[in-house]
């Protein structure tokens, strides 16, 4: 299974309820306890994330990275209530991308989780193709039937960022904040986008096939499973 983020902590009730706030905002997230639990899960799934805890019970979540690091590029975030310097660099040098102190905001958590995440899906996979529809990541630039799709730059942006989060629900408040940069931009001005991207991408934009419309929430960018 596809997992967004792996949490590793042997803290039973923050591991559960990071989890589950993450997932009641489109974070596909699961929870080990361990480093035996984090191979037995990696052997059968696959994660974009990895929150590490530095104390893992008997064994060190230092220790984990580094083996970790021996396989896999996966972005590690390490989760500790420990405050030395010593602890935020060694983090660092041997592999973690963040370093945040516990107890830590599952809101501004989440706001670093999926920055990481975007960043990694971009880095890992430039050139986004759904059917006829081909977005370049790297370029800016948008291929509909192997045409060029002229797009100023908040459409670009809006379509890149829903595009990101393919099959996921994605609130007004979130666009706003994420695309335009602020929490304050009209609904109307999300519509009007939201239309002008549906004329150019959609064969129907009365009956959009990409990007549909989550009454009383938002949108989302669906996207066949493969």
């Amino acid at each position: 299974m596809k997992y967004d983020c792996l949490i590793i902590d042997d803290e039973e009730l923050l591991s559960e309820s990071t989890c589950e706030y993450f997932n009641t905002f489109g974070v596909k997230t699961a929870w080990v306890i361990g480093k035996n639990s984090c191979r037995e899960f990696l052997q059968n799934n696959k994660t974009d994330l990895i929150l590490l805890d530095i104390n893992l019970g008997n064994s060190s979540g230092f220790e984990l990275c580094r083996q970790l690091r021996e396989s896999t590029d996966i972005p590690i975030i390490f989760i500790s209530a420990r405050t030395s310097d010593d602890d935020l660099l060694l983090a660092l040098n041997i592999g973690g991308d963040d370093y945040v102190q516990k107890p830590y905001s599952l809101a501004v958590l989440l706001a670093k989780v999926k920055a990481v995440l975007r960043r990694h899906q971009i880095s890992h996979n430039p050139v986004f193709v759904c059917d006829n529809l081909q977005i370049d990541f790297e370029n800016m630039s948008v291929h509909l039937n192997g045409q060029k799709i002229r797009m100023k730059t908040m459409e670009y942006k809006l379509l890149a960022y829903l595009s990101s989060h393919k099959n996921s629900v994605v609130s007004k408040d979130q666009i706003f904040r994420q695309v335009w940069g602020d929490s304050i931009t009209s609904d109307n001005t999300l519509n009007v986008h939201i239309r002008h991207l549906r004329e150019k991408i959609e064969a129907n934009p009365r009956e959009p096939r990409y990007i549909k419309t989550v009454w009383g929430t938002g949108y989302v960018f669906e996207v066949p499973e493969s």
